[in-house]
């Protein structure tokens, strides 16, 4: 991936970061003990389903997709429409699955939000509609009905072999698409120790939900396992009300630390950077180099007074490279990366070149923090 900022655009971002930086934001945030633990037991059940899309404005399935044009001919033949499939030419429809999770403790009734994913060749699912597709667990039981219009979050158009499209338009989100017909059928029984997993396992986080569990319930009452998993001892007044025990330490206040982290998703440019992530000292090289490479036709034909000779399109080709000026710039070890990239938009550099400087971070060892790419 080149960089497409100029050396002397970066040491001037580089030397505004003592400007920028300011006193380091902590990663140590005060926040309810449910936004960082759960109960364990019986996780959410994955459901899926075929469905039919329709409405599309000819951006539907093709002829090649035979399975779509098959489920609309059973769909008129339940309605009392009888044709055959082969006979079918439509382009305003879509085969997708149909997906979504059924909470834990959900019961018949509860709405939830499904995915429609296409699964042939259409070019677009925008403006469709979901016709009623029954969501199945992985026994096959039904558990719910999904049916509505879709929203893309985006949008495409085109003409005379033109075409522009925002984001993925193939998949689709029904807001509170489905409605369950069937709970999980999991209860809360009697117990004595309630299990808590942390959604991001960590020493000092677990350590710290054990305390404010023990300063609330009593000494002795939490325990850390491992940096996932904080077990509880149920008090005597809770063993036949365990959601009461639940709603009151849901309601604690716990002091959770994040580890170091970068997430990078290169697909959309997006950048995503931790308040403890720290640069050691380094040097960065940058040098611009560009090549452009540019075709011109030219028309080439004979005298008008020529006995031979025919007209014929001459390509003319152009190569042009340029090198900028690297610069070698120092950075101070302490420097926050948080500041190395407000520093960079400020200048107007593009998230893909401030990817390409942090991944090159940390490939050298300066970068002190993980990378996640999504």
């Amino acid at each position: 991936m080149a960089f497409r900022i100029s050396a002397v655009r970066l040491a001037a971002a580089l030397a505004l970061i003592g400007a920028l930086t300011a006193p380091a934001l902590r990663a140590d945030t005060t926040v309810r003990l449910k936004d960082v633990v759960s109960m364990q037991g019986p996780e959410a059940l994955p459901l899926m389903g075929y469905g039919l899309i329709v409405g599309l404005n000819k951006t539907g399935d093709r002829r090649q997709t035979i399975f779509s044009t098959q489920s609309l001919a059973n769909i008129l033949q339940q309605l009392g429409l009888s044709v055959r499939p082969g006979e079918v030419k439509v382009e305003n429809i879509a085969a997708v699955l149909v997906t979504a999770n059924l909470p834990v403790y959900a019961r018949p009734g509860v709405r939830l939000d499904v995915t429609a994913s296409s699964i042939g060749d259409a070019r677009s699912l925008q403006g469709g509609t979901l016709l009623a597709t029954a969501l199945r667990g992985p026994s096959g039981q039904v558990y719910a009905l999904a049916q509505g219009p879709l929203s893309i979050g985006g949008f495409g158009g085109g003409a005379g072999g033109n075409s522009v499209a925002v984001n993925h338009l193939t998949v689709g989100r029904v807001p509170n698409g489905a409605l369950v017909q069937q709970g999980s059928g999991v209860v809360m029984g009697v117990t004595d120790v309630v299990p808590l997993s942390l959604r991001e396992p960590d020493f000092a986080t677990a350590v710290r939900v054990a305390g404010a569990i023990n300063a609330d319930l009593g000494e002795g009452k939490a325990r850390v396992l491992d940096p996932g998993t904080v077990a509880v001892a149920v008090p005597t007044q809770y063993r036949d009300a365990l959601p009461d025990l639940m709603a009151r330490l849901e309601a604690l206040t716990v002091t959770s630390d994040t580890p170091a982290r970068v997430v990078i998703n290169e697909r959309s440019g997006t950048i995503v950077v931790g308040a403890n992530v720290r640069i050691a000292a380094a040097a960065v090289a940058h040098g611009n180099l560009s090549v452009r490479i540019s075709t011109r036709f030219e028309v080439s034909q004979p005298n008008a007074l020529a006995r031979t000779g025919d007209t014929v399109v001459v390509p003319n080709t152009n190569v042009d490279v340029r090198e900028g000026t690297a610069r070698l710039v120092s950075l101070e070890e302490g420097t926050t990366l948080d500041a190395v990239v407000r520093a960079l938009n400020t200048l107007g550099a593009t998230p893909r070149d401030i990817i390409a400087i942090m991944q090159a971070l940390k490939a050298a060892g300066a970068l002190h923090a993980e990378i996640v790419i999504i």
